[in-house]
């Protein structure tokens, strides 16, 4: 019987945990996605401060017309025209939201629930495309409604995406027929 308890005597419990290392790490790991977060939101806000020059979004004047089309869908955001990750963020051009879209003769109405709604006027309307992407989105090729406008001295391309994509077509038609017509009315 003696052989035996040579071995009992080398056998080790098991370690115990050591909570305080355990919690310190996690405290650790939350600070620092908090750090991160608040660079984050730091980053967006100086954005804005920098184009504090952005005028004030127009809104829509009492009679528009008729209307020419009607969409609902998403507005993905704008950017610097031709600089699809350029963002703008300043007077809530930056929120992605919910779009109602609304073409009259007198410009593009864009209705945004839980954001800042903003109107084009016709006169500043400059283009109408099919892309693929505008600043953090990114779809199939001709997903994406872009509108390009200006804005002060700024030309800009906002991104829409219809909740029924073969809008996109006749979106696209009618804008640059609508921006033809104006600019030649202009030169007269």
């Amino acid at each position: 019987m003696t052989p035996l308890l040579p071995l009992a005597a080398e056998q080790k419990s098991a370690e115990v945990t050591d909570w305080a290392a355990r919690i310190g790490w996690l405290v650790g790991i939350v600070l620092f996605i908090a750090l991160v977060y608040w660079l984050m939101r730091e980053g967006w806000k100086w954005r804005g401060t920098l184009q504090g020059d952005l005028p004030e979004l127009p809104t829509a004047p009492e009679d528009t017309g008729p209307v020419r089309l009607n969409m609902s869908g998403r507005y993905h955001g704008s950017t610097t025209a031709g600089q699809w990750l350029d963002r703008i963020v300043a007077h809530g051009l930056g929120t992605r939201s919910r779009a109602e879209l609304t073409l009259t003769d007198a410009g593009l109405d864009v209705v945004r629930p839980g954001a800042s709604d903003f109107f084009v006027p016709a006169s500043q309307l400059r283009e109408a495309r099919l892309d693929k992407g505008i600043a953090g989105k990114v779809l199939t090729e001709g997903g994406l409604l872009v509108v390009t406008w200006q804005h002060g001295d700024r030309l800009l391309d906002s991104g829409f995406r219809s909740d029924r994509a073969d809008e996109h077509a006749a979106w696209v038609e009618t804008l640059n027929t609508m921006i033809d017509t104006t600019e030649t009315e202009g030169a007269r």
